[in-house]
């Protein structure tokens, strides 16, 4: 390892005091688990918490699951590093509830049971259209699941001084086993809870960072922005000002606009928040679920404006840039330089909970999913029990934590904030032109489904393989790699821009309506009628899913 990293990490807090913290947390965590398992008697138990969480608790824990360790750890460390154009993610998530609150959340809740595949297959040909919204699921699940291995693997190494790769891969293994745990246990009533005590815990110590920060600089905003200037020398004013990671060129300005569309429109494609509608009892329910869940989110991000330009001004671009985690290091760092070693173990730990708490509800995201739509309603045909889906499903789970950390391995070291965008990207075209056409349109059909999905999917997934991300970025000045394949001598990259929404958004609502006129397929208007009417007043709900 090179000088300039020894120096974050000798600089880290006591790896001793973080363990003991991060312990705590995790059997903290694990006992909520156990308590809530006890509970986990059928199918919707399992799957939906038994429909039992109020508005406020759901909110609350939608808002764990969004406020991911790309929201804590990624977005801190862009604004630190980008100033005003790493500001764009907070807005850009944030912007995205409105999406999922005025079109989605409540006709999803009324129309589905488990998956977003029993709101797709409503009135469409079973088989096909819940296979494909399973793959698309799990190919969501999967780039989300990236990320947070990512943060994971960077975040212990800064705080456990572990330098290696192959050291880091095993704190990601750990994550993965943990993750397991979680699931197998506590099902959707055990990672709601662990969702709505993390999300709790991660708003206050990032609002005890904020208000520590701004009292440092005597709660005047101006000379917090002026301090982060100051301290930035190589961007200077540029960190205030909008260009300095996009609108340089032609590209960044297309790379900025793809990269809003995703964030925008992906929210609304989520399976894993888009599922946590389904643990409330009722549509009124999951209305004050989103807004319990926009208020903490809005709050945070402007935490995260301030956490961004401190990490700037009292820690510096280049330690962030020379911890293990790079960016994703700006706040754990400020919380050393803040507090010393205790508000280091305590935030960081908090950081860590919040890994364990989205992958956990990744993978049973992902896990119901397989089980459900796959396993239950096309290889059983529906002949299953509740109970023979379930074990289905904590085999799945297994199988996904396994990919799960293989995947995170290999994506160690980048900007989680970043991989997380590229999930966005993924459900913005894969899942949410279907889930549209779907609610709205009376003429769509399962040719239009199966053309939107697999083909949003598709172009997603060979974009971004064949984009920058993956090889070919340089750094101009260092000439070092910024691609997944940092051998600086492989590029195989033709797309242009880092992220494909600007391409794959488009180009899966034109395959949707595409494939719906030029299919013979007969709408069955009485199908869509129920749809339409059960979406729009919840009549029927409870028994969604047509066998």
């Amino acid at each position: 390892m090179t000088a300039p990293l020894m120096l974050p990490l000798a600089t880290v807090g006591n790896p001793t005091v973080n363990i003991l913290i991060f312990a705590l947390f995790v059997l903290a965590t694990l006992a909520i688990v156990l308590r809530a398992s006890r509970n986990n008697k059928t199918a919707a138990d399992f799957y939906a918490g038994g429909r039992s969480f109020t508005g406020p608790q759901n909110g609350i824990a939608i808002a764990g699951d969004y406020l991911s360790a790309a929201s804590f750890l990624g977005i801190a460390g862009a604004i630190a590093l980008n100033g005003y154009d790493g500001f764009l993610y907070s807005i850009g998530f944030l912007v995205a509830w409105l999406v999922a609150l005025l079109l989605v959340a409540e006709l999803l809740r009324n129309t589905g049971r488990f998956t977003m595949a029993d709101v797709l297959s409503f009135r469409l040909k079973q088989r096909p259209v819940r296979m494909a919204a399973a793959i698309s699921t799990l190919g969501v699940c999967f780039f989300y699941l990236l990320a947070q291995m990512a943060g994971a693997g960077g975040l212990v190494a800064l705080l456990l001084g572990v330098s290696g790769r192959a050291g880091q891969s095993i704190v990601i293994a750990v994550v993965g086993v943990l993750m397991i745990v979680y699931v197998l246990v506590g099902g959707m009533k055990g990672t709601t809870w662990v969702q709505i005590v993390k999300a709790v815990l991660l708003v206050i110590g990032a609002g005890i960072m904020t208000l520590w920060v701004l009292a440092k600089y005597t709660f005047n905003l101006s000379g917090l922005l002026g301090a982060a200037v100051d301290n930035s020398p190589a961007a200077g004013e540029k960190l205030l000002n909008p260009g300095l990671q996009y609108g340089l060129t032609g590209v960044t300005k297309l790379d900025f606009l793809s990269l809003a569309l995703a964030l925008v429109l992906g929210t609304a494609g989520l399976p894993h928040v888009l599922m946590r509608f389904y643990t409330v009892p009722d549509s009124k329910e999951a209305r004050r679920s989103v807004s319990w869940a926009i208020w903490i989110i809005g709050i945070f991000y402007l935490f995260t404006l301030v956490l961004g330009y401190g990490a700037a001004a009292i820690v510096g671009p280049d330690r962030i840039k020379a911890a293990p985690g790079k960016a994703n290091s700006a706040a754990p760092l400020l919380a050393f330089e803040l507090g010393g070693e205790v508000l280091l173990g305590i935030i960081s730990a908090v950081a860590f909970a919040t890994i364990l708490a989205v992958v956990a509800g990744l993978t049973i995201t992902a896990s119901t999913s397989f089980a459900h739509d796959i396993y239950g309603q096309i290889i059983k045909k529906g002949q299953i029990s509740g109970d023979g889906e379930v074990r289905v499903a904590r085999y799945t789970a297994v199988v996904i934590g396994l990919v799960a950390i293989v995947g995170g391995i290999f994506a160690n070291g980048q900007n989680i904030a970043f991989l997380v965008a590229l999930a966005f990207a993924v459900a913005a075209s894969a899942n949410l032109p279907t889930i549209l056409y779907s609610l709205f349109w009376r003429r769509f059909n399962t040719r239009g489904a199966l053309w939107s999905i697999y083909g949003g999917l598709a172009s997603t997934i060979i974009l971004i393989a064949f984009s920058p991300v993956v090889s070919g970025k340089v750094d101009a000045k260092t000439g070092k790699s910024l691609s997944m394949i940092t051998d600086t001598g492989i590029d195989f990259h033709w797309f242009p821009l880092d992220n494909p929404g600007i391409v794959s958004i488009p180009l899966a609502f034109l395959l949707g309506w595409l494939g719906t006129v030029t299919s013979k397929e007969q709408v069955d208007t009485d199908k869509f009628a129920e749809m339409e009417v059960r979406s729009l007043t919840g009549a029927g709900a409870e028994k969604a899913v047509q066998h």
